[in-house]
C-alpha cells in the first residue's frame, strides 16, 4: 500500500484504516455522491466492509453523506463525498489529541518518584507499591533502585514542544 504521491484525503484514510480505507477514499474521490452499493462496486469490497469505512470516516468528519430517494427503488439511500476541506482539521485535532496524551504522560512521571530493577521486562513502581514489595521486583525477585527518568522526561518534552510547534504554523 504505497499513499506517497497520493491526495492527503486518501493518505489519512489509509493511515487510519489501512487497504480497506484507502480503497473506499480512492473510490469517494473518483465518484462524487457516490453510494455504498457504487462504491462497494468499484473497489471490489464487500458492502458491509464498505458501510462501515463510511461511517467510521463520517464520524471523524471525512466525509459527509446526503440522503436522497432512489427512484428506480423507491426507497432512500445515501450519496457519500469526501471533505477534503477537513483533512487539515482532522490532522490537528490529532494533534491537539496526542499532546494532551503525552503532557498527562509526562505530569505523571513528574509526580512521583519511580523504583526499577533494571530488566527492561519487568515495570517500573512507585515508591508507595516498591516499599509494599520490600523493594523487590514482583516479576523477577531482585531489588529496585529509585530509577532516573530524566531521558523519558525530556523525549516526552521534545515531542510535546515539537507538535505545539507544528500546530502554532
Amino acid at each position: 500500500m504505497s499513499v506517497e504521491h497520493e491526495d492527503p484525503f486518501v493518505k489519512i484514510a489509509a493511515l487510519i484504516g489501512g487497504d480497506e480505507y484507502l480503497k473506499v477514499a480512492r473510490s469517494l474521490l473518483n465518484t462524487e455522491d457516490a453510494t455504498d452499493e457504487e462504491i462497494a462496486s468499484s473497489t471490489g469490497l464487500r458492502i458491509n466492509i464498505v458501510r462501515k469505512v463510511l461511517y467510521d470516516l463520517f464520524g471523524k468528519a471525512l466525509i459527509t453523506g446526503i440522503r436522497v430517494k432512489d427512484e428506480k427503488k423507491g426507497w432512500f439511500v445515501y450519496r457519500w463525498r469526501a471533505r477534503k476541506d477537513e483533512v487539515d482539521n482532522f490532522i490537528e485535532n490529532q494533534k491537539k489529541k496526542i499532546v494532551e496524551r503525552l503532557q498527562q504522560r509526562l505530569d505523571y512521571e513528574n509526580s512521583a518518584d519511580f523504583y526499577h530493577c533494571g530488566n527492561e521486562d519487568c515495570q517500573k513502581l512507585t515508591f508507595e507499591k516498591a516499599l509494599d514489595l520490600s523493594f523487590k521486583c514482583p516479576t523477577c525477585g531482585k531489588l529496585v533502585n529509585l530509577s532516573k527518568n530524566e531521558k523519558l522526561k525530556k523525549a516526552l518534552q521534545g515531542k510535546i514542544d515539537q507538535l505545539r510547534d507544528d500546530l502554532k504554523h
